[in-house]
Parts: structure tokens; sequence; C-alpha cells
């Protein structure tokens, strides 16, 4: 076992050890750390033993150089230890090298000493200081405390030597046991009528055990034993190693030797308990399969009559198969047991097991069949029934919709309402077909439904479920019949209802379009033309503008009439044309005065361009012309005085043509017009007035005149 030295981190002498370098002569150098606390010489010897022990002889014969750490510790303890190396290791020290603190110790003291004792000691003793220490040992010997090179990790090499021991230890106990077990069991095969000692197991898992060996080994052979490489000479850092692994080789050969055999043991223990136990828990399970099990399904063969009573069978069912499935698990436990002695291939078991399995397993799938017949049943009827409640709650909400009155807020109301009608009449009929077919599927299962009974499959009179399941079918057609009678006439109140918010909606977009109109007439409809032609044009435009907006009122007017016809029909009284005949009639007395005030416009333009192309023509009398000039004047002053005055409708409110800009521009051209024919006006009477007075003065000179006749006469 390791020294207590080794196992307490805190101990003065715990950082003792063989790091592995080597003097000068190939000796391993063992290196004693001081402190200045109190040192236990028989703590140190403990330790020195044990590391000596680690070594073979070989390189124990190559002697020690020992180095005592001094540098922390007083003169005397160091001359204790230096003595306490003669009496434990005398012949293999070689050489002691005591490192001295920076202030040493009295020299004299020193020197007396080691000189009075250095024939009786047996090996030289050397005082020096750290930095000096490499006259004696090379510095890829010494560890770094020393100035040396050499890497050395004392907690890992002291964790990896607990691995090594406790692995030897552990192994050991471990073959010992395993040895008296194996021959145990050899003994039980020769005398059969002794019982088996089945409780006496090992101490230790042998798994455990064989995986720390390997993992030590496998440390061992990649010489990390001491956390570092090993340089040359007899003796390395890795020479523990190499003297371990042997030891640990044959310590993991013996365990897989003897681990090898107690598995096989285990297995013959657990093979002869488990068909023991097959056999026992197969007529277990045949025993209550074909007796309880067997009595609690053929108990149990309704449908109930309402999704409450399904339900309470199903859940009676779940308990049945929740009973049965302990018992099928066993089954597949056992099943699963049974293939694996099978495919072990021990003829004398063979025949029992097979046996034992078809047994099992006959028993098992008639009991599954029988459970899953039970419950497709209970499943299809519960899905009849809530498909039956299903119906039944539509066909109670559908007949609800029809016994309510209708009373709609608008045409898209009770279309939405119609819709909705005949999507639930629709719902209704899916429903009803989903109910014949489910009602189908249920009594066909129990057609086939059977119990086995006294090892015969007996069928099952189920003549009182299929009359409940035919008498839910033929309730539920005849209600859906009234409901589809009910159905059709109130479609017909609802198309009328429908027609009715159609007229009013349309009187009342009729209203609107007309009111559009005549808003397009007093903001659009503002050009008088730039002659006689284009006024013409647009008073045949305005016709025909006219003819559009008497159109809509004529639509509104018989929309409305219908209103009434079907308020009469549908004995709606409440409800009437409302506030939308007087709104038509109002808008359409407002476009009538805006029309004729269009058409007084238009033609007095047409009457001003007419008179004013009148006058650029020409070749008219002097009494006619002067007529027209009148007449442009008159109409036009006329018409501008009528573009300044709104239109006034019958209530009384005003309205313009357009904007006051579009006014002006209108009146700025006739201004143009008119001043145009005055201009003409103005020059057609200059030249009167000139050629009159030249036929004054020709009669009244007539001499003058002579001298100015062109000579062409001669």
């Amino acid at each position: 076992p390791l020294s207590p030295a080794f196992t307490r981190i805190d101990y003065p002498f715990n950082g003792l050890f063989l790091a592995g370098g080597k003097d000068r002569r190939s000796g391993l150098i063992l290196t004693i750390p001081l402190c200045t606390e109190q040192t236990s010489m028989e703590e140190l010897s403990s330790t020195l033993d044990y590391l000596l022990g680690i070594p073979s002889d070989k390189c124990k014969a190559r002697g020690f150089t020992v180095i005592v750490d001094g540098r922390k510790s007083q003169w005397n303890i160091v001359k204790t230890v230096v003595l306490m190396l003669q009496n434990v290791i005398p012949a293999e020290v070689s050489l002691v090298c005591v490192v001295k603190p920076d202030e040493f110790w009295d020299k004299k003291v020193t020197h007396f000493c080691f000189w009075k004792e250095k024939d009786r000691l047996g090996f030289e003793v050397i005082l020096v200081s750290a930095n000096k220490l490499t006259r004696y040992i090379e510095p890829c010997q010494l560890t770094d405390e020393f100035g040396g090179s050499l890497v050395y990790d004392h907690m890992d090499w002291v964790n990896k030597r607990l691995v090594f021991e406790k692995f030897t230890k552990e192994s050991t106990s471990l073959l010992d046991e395993l040895v008296v077990i194996n021959e145990s069991e050899k003994s039980n095969q020769l005398d059969k009528e002794r019982p088996p000692d089945c409780n006496f197991l090992p101490s230790f898992d042998p798994e455990t055990v064989l995986q720390t060996g390997h993992e030590l080994l496998s440390e061992l052979q990649q010489r990390r034993f001491n956390g570092s490489e090993g340089g040359g000479g007899a003796w390395s850092p890795m020479d523990d190693e190499l003297l371990a692994q042997p030891q640990v080789m044959k310590l993991l050969d013996s365990l897989r030797e003897q681990y090898t055999k107690y598995q096989e043991v285990c297995r013959q223990r657990s093979k002869r308990s488990q068909l023991e136990e097959i056999q026992t828990k197969v007529m277990q399970v045949v025993n209550w399969l074909e007796g309880p099990g067997t009595e609690q399904l053929r108990t149990q063969w309704g449908i109930g009559d309402s999704i409450r009573a399904s339900q309470a069978l199903q859940q009676k069912h779940e308990e049945i198969e929740s009973q049965h499935s302990e018992w099928f698990a066993v089954y597949v436990e056992l099943n699963q047991q049974i293939a694996a002695l099978l495919s072990a291939g021990d003829e004398e078991d063979l025949v029992e097991l097979k046996g034992l399995q078809q047994q099992l397993s006959d028993v098992c799938y008639r009991q599954a069949s029988q459970l899953e017949s039970r419950q497709n049943v209970l499943q299809s009827a519960h899905e009849f029934h809530s498909t039956a409640q299903d119906l039944s709650q539509q066909l109670d909400g559908l007949l609800g919709m029809l016994c309510a009155d209708v009373a709609p807020a608008d045409g898209a109301a009770i279309q939405q309402t119609l819709k909705h009608l005949e999507e639930k009449l629709k719902s209704v009929e899916g429903a009803l077909a989903g109910l014949r077919e489910k009602g189908q599927v249920l009594m066909d299962q129990m057609s086939n439904q059977t119990s086995w009974s006294y090892g015969k499959d007996v069928p099952i009179e189920n003549k009182e479920n299929i009359d409940h399941i035919q008498g839910v079918m033929e309730d539920m057609q005849l209600r859906k019949q009234r409901c589809e009678d009910m159905v059709d006439v109130r479609r017909l109140k609802m198309l009328q209802m429908v027609q009715l918010f159609k007229c009013e909606e349309d009187a009342s977009q009729a209203v609107e379009w007309l009111g559009e109109l005549l808003d397009a007439l007093l903001k659009t409809h503002i050009r008088l033309g730039d002659d006689s032609l284009e006024t013409k044009v647009l008073l045949e435009k305005h016709k025909k503008f006219v003819d559009v907006a008497q159109s809509t009122y004529d639509y509104g007017r018989q929309l409305l009439q219908a209103t009434v016809v079907l308020c009469q029909s549908l004995r709606c009284t409440t409800r009437s044309s409302g506030d939308t005949l007087p709104r038509l009639n109002r808008v359409w007395k407002q476009f009538t005065v805006t029309s004729e005030e269009r058409v007084h416009r238009l033609e007095m333009a047409c009457s001003f361009h007419t008179a004013a192309e009148k006058v650029d023509q020409g070749n008219l009398s002097a009494e006619v012309e002067q007529e027209t000039y009148e007449e442009v004047e008159m109409v036009g002053k006329a018409l501008l005085d009528r573009l300044t005055v709104p239109v006034i409708f019958p209530d009384g409110s005003e309205q313009y043509f357009g904007s006051p800009g579009d006014m002006a521009s209108s009146a700025e051209h006739i201004r143009d017009k008119m001043k145009l024919v005055e201009d003409r006006k103005l020059t057609l009477h200059e030249e009167d007035e000139e050629e009159e007075d030249i036929e004054f003065c020709i009669l009244s000179f007539p001499c003058c005149f002579l001298f100015i006749i062109p000579p062409s006469g001669f």
C-alpha cells in the first residue's frame, strides 16, 4: 500500500519524489524537499521505503544521488535527514547534495559536522547552492525548482500510482471471488439435486474493473505514467511503468478468463430460471384469458341508445382492454423470451417451448380479435349516435329559423339569410346521408359479430340493436322532410323579399343617377359653342342627355310601383317607398328646370351666332344689315345677362352653371364676337362715307377730275 505521505496533500513530505532524472553515473536522483515545519522522520522513512521499492534491482545497483532541498529548513533538520539516509539506504546512496539557503548556516559548524561524519556515513555529502547544482548534475536531469528543464508533475504521478494500487487490490479480490463462484457452479452441475447458490455475487463489477485495467494499461503503454517523456539511460521515468505493465497484463488475462467462465455460469442460471418462469407465466395468461377475460367479453354486447350510453359502454370496454393489455404485455414479453430460448438451440427444450408458444399465441390472438371486434362496434355506435345527435341539433336549428319571423334589414341581409338557410338544408342532407352510411356499417359489423364460447364461435342476437338503428334513421328522415317543405315556403317568401329590397335599392340608385346627371348638367354642360353649327350640335346632345334622364326617372317610378305591389303581396304594411319617391320627384323637377334653362341659353346662343355669321358674310341690303346688327347686339346682351343669372329650383334654392371662371370665359367669347361685329359695322360705315364724299366732289368739281382720268381712253 502507499505511504500516508502520498495520500495527504498538505503533509510536509508530500513532495518527496523520484522525478526520473539521472546523475552522471546513470544513478537515479531522489529529491527530498524540506520546509520549516516539524518534520516526521517516521513518515519520511516510510515514504522512502515505498519509493525505493519501485525501481528494479538493476537500477538500484547504480546507486542514488539524493538532493536534500534545505533552502526552507534549518540545519539540524537537514543533518537529521542526512543521517537517516545512512540507516534507510546506506548502500544505495552515492552522493548527497544539500542545497543550502541564501543565508547560509554557520560554515564552521556545517563543515565540522560533515567532516566529522564523512567516514561513518559511507557516502559523500556536498553543500551547494541551487545555481551551482549543475556542476554535479546535468540541467536536463533537474526539475525547474533547481533551474533544470526536466518536466515532472508530482500530483499526477501520485494519482496514477493510486490508480495502479487500487486496480491491483480490486482485481486480486475479484479473481478470488470469481474462482469460487465458477467452482461452485461446476459442482452444482455434477450434483443436480443440490440446490444452486444463486445469491453469491462478486464484490466488484467485473466490467468496471476490466475497463479500469485497460485504461491503466493503455496509459502505461503510451508512456504517460509520469506525465512526461523519459530520457536515455538504464532507468527513465517510465521504468516503473515497464515494471507495472506485466503485472497489469497478467491480472487482466486472468480476469478475462474467469469472467468469461462467470458469464457462462450466469447465462446457464438465467436460462434455467427463465424457462421455469416462462412456464408459470404462460399458464397464468392462458387461464385468465380463457376464464375471466372471456366472461367479461361475453356479457358486453349492447350499443346504447345515445352518446352518453355509448360512451359509458366504451369506458367499460376500455377497462376490459386495460386488464387485457396487462396480460398481452406479459404475452409479448413471454413470446420474446421463448424466441430467444429457441434461437439458443437447446434441443431438449425446443418441443416444450414451441408448444407453449403456440398455445399462448392462439389464445391471445383469439382474445385480441374479440376485443378489436367489440371496439369497432362501439366506435361505430358512438359515431352513429354522435351523427344522429348532430343531425337532430341541425334539424332543431333549421326549424327554429323557419319558425322565426323574418325581419330583414336590407336585400343583402335577406340574401345572406337565404344563403344560410340553403346551407343549413344542405348540411342536414349531408348529415342524414352520413347517418345512413354509419348505420349500415354498424349493422353490418353487428351481423358479423360472434362470441367464443366453449371453443366455438356462437352468433350473437342483435335484433333489438338493429331495430333501434333503423328507427333512428326513419325518424330523422321524417323530420328532414318536414323541414324541407317549410324551407320551400320560406324560400319563396324570401325571394320576394330579396326582389323587394332590390327594387328599393335600384330606385334609390335611380335617384342617385338622376342626381349625378343634374350635377353633370350644371358643372360640365356649360359650353355655348363657337358658331351656330357647334351650338346646334350641343342642342342635339342635350336632347339625348335629357332623354337619358327621362328614362332614369321613368325607371325609378316603375321600381317604386313594383315595391308597392311586393309589399302588398308580402303583407308587409310597415314598409313603403319612404322618402324615395319625394326625392325622385324633387331631383327630376330640379333637372327639368335646369334643362330648360340650358335649352334657352343654347337657343339664344344659336340666334346670336347665326346673326353674327350673316354680318360676316355681307351682301345684305342696308336695311337688312342694320336689322342684323341690332339683332346681334340685342341677343348678345340678353345672353350675357342670362349667363349671370342662376338657376332657381322649385324649392327656392339656386345653382349656377359651372364655375365663375367658366361663365366668365363664355361671356368673354360673346363680347369678343360682339366687338368684331361692331368693328365691321364701323368699317363699312367709314367706307360708305368715303364713297359719298367722292361722289360729292365729282359732282361739284368735274373739271378737276378730268386730269386724273387714265389716258388709256386715247
